[in-house]
């Protein structure tokens, strides 16, 4: 047997490399890191988790668990939910419900499974999540109104449907214990009690600790988690397995509570949700036995078309009722719900306890949890594309811009484009930046553009440009190089702070290969000056009597082309891969310097 450090860091570079080959493939981590835990695991035995952690899995799946629910829930902003119309609101609870109920039957019926597991299942399975459905998104290119409700209702579903899993979980873990049903529904309230009261009061009374900054801001992040993990313990040992519920309500206060910061907490979670994610499924995966992958018969299977073809068709068509969306649109939302992290995690954590309980079924939810998940992801993943074209609702490459800074360079910038009728958003981690842009009309999102907070958060919809307009190098870099990755060649572009020789600075090969923004000559530094000096960004819409070179004459040439965009709407960015040549009846944006006559 392989000494337990071997065995721990064994499983730290499976995990790095399961994210690399997700980030390579763009297909979300979660499945290579079940495939990875299933291969060494069960298939080959590899790895047995039992063995490896011993009386401490238990309580580490437990905690892990408890932050990616407290994670979850530090997103359900309830603003937001009543923001996006009646469809994002009844798909995340009434189409949730729908979707519980007939996968609680399935499971019974099907699976063979009493009514208290069937409900546990039923609930555990109505969670998709932002970490499956926004990678989906990104290559779809759905119609803007699709893309916005699918994506709410995967950020939103995690932490509601984590509450509901939860208590559908506590009512099956206390009934299961043959005490009479008033005592039961008594036990059942003590859990509500505890999970609601202890979860508000610390959310509201940590709140106003970072609120009013009474730890120094760099302690914040790590203190939100050791009071989260405290409130968890507490819980559990106040009324047992209501801790899941307390953490949930905690970060959903914390989510809703006005003028609290919780940007880096955010932001703090991220390596720690990739640490904990990555390990986690690893080992769980891992943990399947072959007996388990053996009940996945021909009834799991018709499970899992249920699920899909009936369920979620089936919700979908009664949350739309009303609406404006065609029947194609809706024909892509019924087809579109890949299950993710939360519902593995939950589901490993449920299945564990219940089996220690001794209820009888716990042994299928693992199994089949994991064949829901994989199956939808791969499934949806490879026939979404074909499935959307086929119907009609995909959409042309985006042209609007999102840009990096909300300095009066980016400003200047975004508030033309946005004059020539492209859609823009500024991102900054500047607060005071961002309220100047935003007082200005100008959409603007709060953090790094590039972080895992951003993939969640950060609306892309109409955005296919990147302009890293940033006056730190590093920040341009990041961001180009991230970009590059998700928007199509040749709209994302490079930027150096100030002008430097090629021997000052040797760039990496991928961040060589991008274009220069406005050509090769031009740097931040001297954009930042130009505007000081009093220069503008002016719109020009050119004609046959007055084309660019008769513009150019009116300025005395002390203008710079930066954007041209022709008669169908198509954008063309001024850089050192590419002569702008603007020309008759096509729209330019131009700097215009203060030195201009025409000024």
């Amino acid at each position: 047997m392989e000494s337990p450090a071997v065995l721990i860091t064994g499983i730290g570079l499976l995990s790095l490399t399961c994210q690399w080959l997700a980030w390579r493939l763009r297909v979300p981590a979660i499945l290579p890191l079940l495939v990875t835990g299933i291969l060494i695991g069960p298939i080959s035995g590899l790895l047995d988790p039992d063995a490896l952690l011993g009386d401490l899995l238990f309580p580490l799946v437990s905690l892990a668990v408890a932050v990616i629910l407290f994670e979850g829930s530090l997103t359900l902003n309830l603003g937001e939910l009543r923001g996006h119309g009646h469809t994002v609101r009844r798909l995340v609870t009434w189409g949730a419900l729908i979707t519980a109920l007939i996968s609680a039957m399935a499971a019974h019926w099907l699976l063979g499974l009493s009514w208290g597991m069937a409900s546990v299942l039923g609930a555990l399975l109505v969670v998709t999540g932002p970490t499956v459905v926004l990678p989906l998104l990104k290559t779809l290119r759905a119609k803007e109104s699709l893309s916005q409700i699918l994506r709410w209702e995967g950020i939103l579903i995690d932490p509601v449907g984590a509450i509901g899993a939860v208590l559908v979980y506590e009512y099956v873990a206390l009934g299961s214990a043959g005490d009479p049903f008033t005592h039961t529904l008594a036990l059942f309230g003590m859990t509500l009690a505890i999970g609601f009261g202890l979860g508000s009061a610390g959310g509201y009374l940590w709140g106003r600790v970072l609120r009013h900054h009474w730890l120094p801001r760099q302690l914040h992040s790590f203190g939100t988690l050791m009071v989260m993990l405290t409130l968890f313990t507490l819980s559990d040992q106040l009324f047992h397995e209501s801790g899941l519920l307390t953490v949930t309500v905690m970060g959903a206060w914390l989510a809703n509570m006005k003028r609290v910061p919780t940007e880096p907490i955010i932001e703090f979670k991220e390596t720690l949700t990739v640490l904990l994610i990555s390990g986690l499924f690893i080992l769980l995966a891992a943990r399947l036995r072959l007996d388990q992958l053996a009940l996945l018969g021909w009834p799991a299977w018709g499970y899992l078309a249920i699920l899909m073809l009936v369920a979620r068709p089936l919700a979908v068509w009664f949350c739309t009722l009303g609406s404006d969306l065609e029947l194609k649109e809706k024909a892509l939302l019924a087809w579109i719900s890949p299950r993710g992290i939360v519902a593995a995690a939950v589901a490993s954590l449920f299945a564990l306890k219940l089996e220690e309980q001794g209820v009888e079924g716990a042994e299928m939810l693992v199994p089949v949890t994991f064949l829901v998940i994989i199956a939808t992801v791969v499934i949806q993943s490879l026939l979404s594309r074909p499935i959307a074209r086929a119907l009609g609702v995909v959409t042309p490459p985006p042209s609007g811009f999102l840009i990096l800074g909300a300095n009066p360079v980016a400003r200047a910038i975004g508030a033309a484009l946005m004059r020539a009728g492209l859609p823009v958003r500024l991102a900054d981690t500047d607060w005071e930046a961002l309220e100047a842009a935003r007082m200005a009309g100008l959409p603007v999102y709060y953090g790094k553009p590039h972080s895992k907070h951003a993939e969640t958060h950060l609306e892309l919809t109409g955005l296919g440009h990147f302009l890293p307009l940033s006056p730190y190098r590093e920040a341009n870099d990041l961001a180009s190089l991230h970009y590059a990755e998700r928007f199509v060649p040749g709209r994302v572009f490079r930027l150096e702070t100030r002008r430097e020789s090629q021997a000052e600075r040797q760039l990496p090969q991928d961040l060589d290969i991008l274009p220069r923004l406005f050509g090769e000559r031009v740097s931040w530094a001297e954009l930042a000056s130009r505007v000081a000096r009093g220069a503008v960004v002016r719109v020009a819409h050119l004609h046959e009597e007055h084309d660019f070179a008769a513009y150019r004459r009116d300025h005395d040439g002390h203008l710079q082309a930066l954007f041209c965009i022709d008669a169908r709407g198509h954008v063309r960015v001024a850089s050192d891969h590419a002569d702008l040549a603007p020309g008759a009846g096509e729209t330019v944006i131009c700097l215009i310097d203060p030195e201009s006559p025409a000024f």
